[in-house]
């Protein structure tokens, strides 16, 4: 099978200018608008450590964010593929980023804690299993340096 590429485009607009623009680092608003076309837009801001609105998704979460979405629609996928039927899912994932010294910094590790609930016919231990194979096919766990992990939990449906 030949490769195929995706292109993703989204629009950041700042909309945190406060009438000086960045003339002072306490003078402006992180805020901004993250849109894409036939999307609702999403508002922005970076973390409350960094001046942000702590009401706004900053980067930090969008990235965590998009390893527990991405590690999901793998698992599910992998579950309908392998006649696993997951009834519930939800991940309380969690990420781990180094601030220097100097204010750079990097993620040092990301933790995806998946709930995962399955009919009492399905194969508990197929379904941890499948965990593994949809973390080597997540496009975004793939294109980070960072390590990410998972601590999953599989409940069969009417087991206490």
């Amino acid at each position: 099978m030949a490769e195929t590429q995706h292109r993703y485009a989204v629009t950041v607009t700042w909309t945190g200018n406060t009438g000086s623009g960045t003339g002072g680092y306490r003078g402006y608003e992180r805020a901004h608008t993250l849109s894409a076309p036939g999307k609702p837009p999403i508002a922005g801001s970076s973390d409350p450590a960094f001046r942000g609105d702590p009401a706004c998704w900053n980067p930090e979460e969008l990235l965590v964010a998009s390893l527990a979405a991405c590690h999901k629609l793998w698992y599910l996928g992998l579950c309908a593929q392998a006649g696993l039927v997951v009834t519930a899912y939800e991940d309380t994932a969690e990420g781990r980023m180094t601030e220097e010294a100097g204010g750079a910094g990097q993620f040092t590790a990301v933790t995806l804690r998946p709930r995962v609930t399955i009919t009492a016919e399905s194969d508990p231990d197929a379904a941890l299993a499948l965990h593994r194979r949809a973390h080597a096919m997540c496009f975004i766990a793939r294109s980070v340096t960072f390590s990410v992990t998972h601590e999953p939990t599989i409940v069969r449906e009417g087991a206490d």
